[in-house]
Parts: C-alpha cells; sequence; structure tokens
C-alpha cells in the first residue's frame, strides 16, 4: 500500500447528550479541519446538532446524504442498490481526501454498535489508515433514562431489531430476560404486538431522545403505536437474582 500522510477518524458521539461523549472523541472533534456525518436530505442530522459549537469555524463540512431512509422498503433490491452506490461513493470520497488529510466521520452512539460508519469501515480496509473512538451506545443512556438496572445476576439481555418478523420476535422475547429493541419508529406496532403474544407488553418502557433535552420515557402500553419518532429504543429489564437489602 502506498504511503499516506492522513486518515480516516471516525468518533462515537455517545446516546445524545454531548456531557456523554468521551475526552478523546471532544479532542478529535475540536482539532478536525475535515468532517463528514451521515443525514437525511434536507435535516441538520443528529451527529452534527450533538457537536454544534464544538467544531472549528475553520472546519470543512462534508454532509453525507442518504439517497433514501424509509420511502422504499428496506429489503427491496432498489434500497440495498442505492445504499450501496451510496457507500461506495463516500467511501471513495474520503479515501482520497485522507490520502493527504486527517478526515473526522461523526457517529452516534458507538460506531462498532450497528452504525453507518460500519459500512465505510469496511469499504476504507487497505485504502488508508482508520481510527474508530468508542461512544456510549444510544441503548445504554435509554436504560438509564428508567433509573432501573437493565439486568440482574444471570439474566440474558437481548438485542433486536423492530425490522424483524413478528413471529422472529416472539421467539426472540420469550426466550430472554431483558430486551432491547431497537429501530422501532414504523415498526412499533409489530413490536407491540409481539412483546404482548410474549406475555412482555406490561414490562416494556419506551424511551424516546434518551438523554437528550426532549427525552421521553414512559409504559409502552400507554403509548399510542403512532406516537413514536426514529430515536426511540424498546426496554424489558430482566428481573434474576439480585442482591439483599439489608434492614
Amino acid at each position: 500500500m502506498a504511503q499516506t500522510t492522513g486518515k480516516v477518524i471516525c468518533a462515537g458521539l455517545g446516546p445524545g447528550d454531548p456531557e456523554l461523549m468521551s475526552l478523546k472523541a471532544a479532542r478529535a472533534i475540536a482539532a478536525a479541519h475535515h468532517v463528514a456525518y451521515f443525514r437525511k436530505a434536507g435535516r441538520e442530522g443528529q451527529a452534527r446538532r450533538i457537536v454544534e459549537g464544538m467544531l472549528s469555524p475553520s472546519a470543512v463540512e462534508y454532509p453525507m446524504e442518504y439517497p433514501v431512509t424509509t420511502e422504499i422498503p428496506f429489503d427491496s433490491p432498489e434500497y440495498t442498490d442505492a445504499l450501496a452506490r451510496f457507500y461506495d461513493d463516500w467511501a471513495d470520497r474520503l479515501a482520497t481526501l485522507a490520502t493527504t488529510e486527517a478526515v473526522l466521520v461523526l457517529c452516534e452512539g458507538d460506531p462498532f454498535f450497528y452504525g453507518s460508519f460500519m459500512h465505510l469501515h469496511s469499504r476504507l480496509q487497505g485504502r488508508v489508515p482508520v481510527e474508530v473512538i468508542p461512544g456510549i451506545t444510544g441503548m445504554t443512556g435509554c436504560w438509564n433514562a428508567t433509573d432501573t438496572p437493565i439486568t440482574w445476576g444471570d439474566d440474558v439481555l437481548t438485542v433486536l431489531m423492530g425490522t424483524l418478523p413478528e413471529d422472529d420476535l416472539v421467539r426472540h422475547m420469550t426466550q430472554s430476560d431483558a430486551l432491547v429493541v431497537m429501530k422501532t419508529g414504523r415498526n412499533l406496532p409489530r413490536v407491540r404486538r409481539a412483546l404482548e403474544r410474549a406475555g412482555r407488553l406490561d414490562s416494556a418502557w419506551l424511551v424516546e431522545r434518551g438523554t437528550m433535552p426532549n427525552q421521553r420515557v414512559a409504559r409502552l402500553a400507554e403509548v399510542e403505536p403512532h406516537d413514536v419518532p426514529y430515536f426511540a429504543i424498546v426496554l424489558v429489564h430482566g428481573h434474576g437474582r439480585r442482591p439483599e437489602i439489608a434492614e
């Protein structure tokens, strides 16, 4: 591989509250001269919103706008092809820039936990140096927002995607002690039905925009299925072996 003088750095921003990102990520953000971030077309982007006021005034920004989000089914060939070409294009752009410069990519949560950056990471291997700065996951911020431990003792925690078929959701929900369901949004009615079939609905919580100023924590059974933003996670806490409380 040809000698390079630049690299791509991905900074995990944590669950949403800027004060919950690492010192290493904050330093990288303040020092960055080239900053890329994902966003929906026409929107500011959650990652960019988190770092408001932290970037250098001279930083050059590269909004990476998704070609599709929810306009067509995520499992359709058209969706897969559009996203693949999008990631190919941006991997090429970042690799070219990183031959001479350090490029910072912003990523909510932790980059290696269902983060969009993973698609760039796989495409950048062997082309330019890549550094990933870990971040607190969104689900961690959400279960702390409920003020209740997510797991106890020997509890088994399962992380599910709301995009899974309903029968698959029911199977996992029945077998696990504690649950985290991500990618809810328009999938919430399916998630809710699955929890009810599994006998877990009454124990489920919905956390919207966890750790952010407009955070909401509510019992899922009391929330209207259509009243859920994209940044929402469903939680079911475990009830395993707990420490005795001295009297």
